[in-house]
């Protein structure tokens, strides 16, 4: 089975977070969701979510993908040790990594984009001055893959999806939530 971790940051976009865990999920992928801080994290629209665990507890552990979703919280995922240096080892490792909305400059701070492809919130755009910018809703470049905002996290996650399992299952779970998409 497929393994996922989904790291939450107070103030994270509620809609991408349970999008991503609630598809991925579908999919028969063993989804983790960790907090940075503490065990009950509130989101940017005071939605509150227990995490599974603390970073801390699963920073060393191996997963197939980390997630970040986006929102207001992102500045606090920047300001994480840890975040950082998960993603700098996934990196160097060309892991997979993923990150929606405001996230993606997450990346950016922690200089893992360069020459690459990426989106993100379009209000971000200014932030990636030594990558590609595209304004597509999902992009992928290697090991990376990053999308635009809320509007865009069924897209993501099954991007994802096909990613870590195959496109058939992306499609086939695309018709049972009666979504259409032709990015899949």
């Amino acid at each position: 089975m497929k393994t996922a971790l989904i790291i939450l940051a107070p103030d994270f976009e509620e809609i991408e977070a349970v999008t991503i865990i609630d598809l991925l999920r579908r999919a028969e992928i063993n989804v983790t969701t960790a907090s940075i801080a503490e065990l009950y994290v509130t989101g940017s629209h005071q939605i509150t979510i227990k995490a599974d665990s603390l970073l801390a507890d699963v920073k060393n552990s191996l997963f197939d993908i980390i997630i970040l979703p986006g929102g207001p919280g992102t500045k606090n995922l920047k300001a994480s040790k840890d975040v950082i240096e998960l993603i700098k080892t996934r990196d160097q490792k060309a892991e997979y990594i993923a990150a929606i909305c405001a996230a993606p400059t997450v990346l950016e701070h922690a200089a893992i984009l360069n020459g690459k492809s990426v989106t993100s919130f379009p209000a971000e755009k200014k932030v990636f001055i030594n990558s590609n910018y595209v304004e597509q809703k999902v992009v992928k470049d290697g090991h990376i893959i990053t999308s635009r905002g809320a509007g865009t996290a069924i897209d993501f996650s099954l991007s994802v999806i096909e990613t870590l399992i195959d496109k058939k299952t992306a499609q086939a779970l695309a018709e049972r939530i009666v979504y259409n998409t032709t990015t899949i």
